[in-house]
């Protein structure tokens, strides 16, 4: 496999020319705005979305979510290819990547974006509700990484063991964070992808691929009974999708090369980078192994003086940009 172009000198350290990415879930919103934030960068883009053609308003024939982001991507000078199908899905996610692999002869760049919800307090789920946003955010997350990490690990085997460029860009959610009530299926959802994103960049550290998860807070099609309306007077929305799009692309460019395992907020002008666990307390049982009543009288007293929210951490709903543009 011919390796992809390398940029000229002197070219921007941000620039994705010669690289291919593909955007999960990319017919709408958040992936809308990451593909056409990386190919303004330079990248061909595989655009993914399950939706397929339909009628718009007027009973006229409308295309596939997909393929209009082609078009507009076209339109624009850039490169695009638009794959209709369901990440979910294993031999679909297969299918996916390398349709990357056979169109522009690699994979440098997979963002991981499809989601859905299916908001339900946790005494009121159904099964299939459960079901459907594990199955869409975490195992959709799951099966393209597959096939992309095997694709690099091949690559770099080709080439004696070196690295390779790739790059990988996972959604996770504040929700994971906060500990949203009302959303235990995202939220479950969104704290495994945070686990996939930290096992798969220490698994793939040494064939140069970085791995990085993104907390974004946007108003998109799936967030829009989420979040108030569009704030009145005509200023830029701050939920908007390219809010954040821009930090998808730098993480997917040379200029992140050193960045793994990290996980973001993004929002409104604001990026803010989540520090990982610190132990809180720790207690040793007096002989070998505690008993009951031992931790009882250790662990009892230690609470009753904490805060109420235990491990999740809802203070970071309240973060936002501090000072004007």
């Amino acid at each position: 496999m011919t390796p992809p172009p390398t940029p000229p000198p002197g070219e921007s350290p941000v620039s994705l020319r010669g690289r291919t990415a593909v955007v999960t879930g990319a017919g709408r919103g958040l992936g809308r705005a990451e593909a056409l934030e990386l190919a303004r960068l330079g990248a061909a883009v595989v655009v993914n979305d399950h939706g397929r053609p339909g009628r718009d308003g007027s009973g006229e024939a409308s295309p596939a979510p997909a393929e209009a982001v082609v078009e507009e991507i076209r339109a624009a000078g850039g490169r695009a290819t638009a794959h209709v199908g369901d990440v979910a899905d294993f031999e679909q996610a297969r299918a996916l990547v390398r349709t990357a692999v056979d169109t522009y002869g690699s994979l440098d760049v997979l963002v991981n974006n499809a989601g859905i919800l299916r908001d339900r307090m946790v005494f009121s789920m159904a099964e299939d509700e459960w079901d459907a946003v594990i199955r869409v955010h975490l195992k959709g997350h799951f099966n393209t990484t597959r096939f992309a990490a095997a694709h690099w690990r091949e690559r770099s085997k080709a080439a004696g063991g070196a690295p390779v460029y790739g790059r990988i860009v996972n959604t996770s959610s504040e929700a994971f964070l906060a500990g949203s009530a009302g959303q235990p299926n995202y939220a479950a959802a969104k704290g495994g992808i945070v686990g996939l994103t930290t096992s798969t960049a220490h698994a793939l550290r040494r064939y140069g691929v970085t791995v990085n998860a993104i907390c974004p807070r946007a108003r998109t099609r799936m967030t829009e009974d989420v979040f108030a309306a569009v704030p009145a007077g005509g200023g830029e929305d701050p939920l908007a999708p390219e809010h954040v799009s821009p930090l998808v692309a730098y993480l997917a460019s040379p200029a992140a090369g050193e960045v793994t395992g990290q996980v973001f907020v993004a929002h409104g002008g604001m990026v803010a980078v989540i520090g990982r666990p610190t132990v809180a307390a720790c207690f040793e049982a007096k002989e070998e192994r505690f008993g009951v009543e031992e931790l009882a009288a250790v662990l009892t007293p230690y609470h009753l003086g904490c805060r109420d929210e235990g491990f999740a951490a809802p203070e970071v709903l309240g973060l936002k940009r501090r000072t004007g543009p």
